[in-house]
């Protein structure tokens, strides 16, 4: 109980998070964590930025409710699919930032390599095709991605970041969020200066050291 207690603490404190920096707004998105064989996930109409107790429900991998009352994200699916795709993922955070949600909805990826720092901790930032919020579809548009890479723009929907501690999954929404804001600064500076195919290798190879 207490671990669950203190999973419940975290998904709140970091659900708070995005609401004060405004990646989560309104009731867009959902947050869970990893927990004894299956998860703890936000219920449906909840805001991440405004999370009760109560408002966090455990569920199995069948996404089925094991709480009286309380109604999963209707997301559920796609975290479920992440968790059993990627065994050393623990957390998954699913939000609608106004950068990131920009490139999503206007259909273009952040694969290019134009800062070091999104190379080497992200390698690129794919977009899943469009499909239908919270159905299977969707799963599957978006867990294509997901054998390769940790974070995933949704076209026309948002972006979802996963990791093996929430820490890490919320400081690299951060610095999505941040390098999506500079991309879109770049346009209007007349783009991006890219880095070489060489250089981006080069980055990558250090994330082996």
């Amino acid at each position: 109980m207490f671990y669950k207690n203190k999973l419940i603490k975290t998904i709140i404190k970091y659900g708070k998070l995005c609401g004060e920096k405004n990646f989560s707004p309104g009731y867009s998105g959902n947050i869970s964590a990893r927990y004894h064989e299956g998860m703890l996930i936000t219920t449906s109409g909840s805001s991440n930025g405004h999370l009760t107790k109560n408002q966090i429900v455990h569920t199995d991998f069948s996404g089925a409710s094991l709480e009286n009352g309380k109604k999963p994200s209707s997301e559920k699916f796609l975290h479920i699919g992440i968790y059993k795709l990627r065994p050393e993922i623990n957390f998954i955070i699913h939000v609608h930032a106004p950068y990131l949600s920009s490139f999503a909805s206007a259909g273009k990826d952040l694969m290019e390599p134009v800062m070091a720092e999104n190379v080497f901790y992200f390698g690129g930032i794919p977009l899943a095709k469009y499909a239908l919020p919270s159905t299977m579809e969707l799963v599957d548009n978006t867990l294509k991605h997901f054998d390769k890479f940790d974070a995933v723009l949704m076209e026309n929907h948002g972006f979802i970041v996963a990791s093996e501690t929430i820490n890490d999954a919320y400081i690299k929404l951060e610095l999505a969020e941040a390098y999506a804001q500079v991309v879109l600064n770049t346009y209007i500076l007349g783009g991006a200066k890219k880095l070489s195919d060489e250089e981006a290798k080069r980055i990558l190879d250090m994330r082996k050291n």
